[in-house]
Parts: structure tokens; C-alpha cells; sequence
């Protein structure tokens, strides 16, 4: 039986997500954003709002499921990375933005439930 390495569900925890929020009308504009500081899974218009997504999967709600998991150091890291791609794409400054998480129960690629927590966090 093979069993997927972290990064490979990840990778289709990531596809899954997109699927769904180009399901619900946003259009992805960057896809794992990296600077030195952090980065961003998954970076969206929806309408005029700029949406920077953490995708987290859990194959239960151990330790308070996927997103309890976005604690206050990933937060910072995204919010560092997002500050990076809108000082690198200045246009995006002229949007508004929000903070989403979307997470993954028992995402094995074919089931699962997904939990689209929209404006999840917001900048210190």
C-alpha cells in the first residue's frame, strides 16, 4: 500500500482547496507565494479583496483540528509574506485583503470534509 509523503498531501491538500474556492467564484493569482520570512499557500481575488489562504489538512480533530492549528507564529509568518508579495506587486496595495483559512478533514484526495473559514485572523 503506498502512504504519500507530507509534502505530496500537501500538495493535494493545495489542489483541493483551489478547486473549491474557483468552485465559489475566487480567481488564484499566486500559488505558494515564498519570501524569506514565510509563505502563502494560496493568494485569490475575489471580486476587489486580495485573499491570502493557509490551507492546513488533519486526518482528525486532535489538537483542536486544522484551524487551531494557524497559531500566532504561522500568523505572523503569513502576515510577513503577504506584506512581501504586495510590497513586490504594488498594485495589490490598492486592494483590500483578507486572512482565510481552509481546512482539510480526512483529505485523502477523494474524501473529506472542507472548512472555508473566511477572514480567519487579522494583522496585529
Amino acid at each position: 500500500m503506498y502512504r504519500q509523503s507530507r509534502k505530496e498531501a500537501g500538495e493535494a491538500g493545495e489542489l483541493i482547496a483551489l478547486a473549491h474556492l474557483q468552485s465559489q467564484g475566487l480567481q488564484l493569482m499566486e500559488r505558494n507565494y515564498r519570501c524569506r520570512g514565510g509563505e502563502i499557500d494560496l493568494a485569490a481575488a475575489e471580486r476587489k479583496t486580495l485573499v491570502l489562504v493557509e490551507v492546513r489538512l488533519r486526518s482528525g480533530e486532535a489538537f483542536g483540528g486544522a484551524a487551531a492549528s494557524v497559531d500566532a507564529r504561522k500568523q505572523q509568518r503569513i502576515i510577513l509574506a503577504s506584506r512581501h508579495l504586495i510590497m513586490m506587486r504594488p498594485q495589490l496595495s490598492r486592494v483590500s485583503a483578507r486572512f482565510d483559512v481552509v481546512a482539510l478533514m480526512n483529505a485523502s484526495g477523494k474524501s473529506g470534509t472542507i472548512e472555508w473559514l473566511k477572514d480567519a485572523f487579522r494583522l496585529a
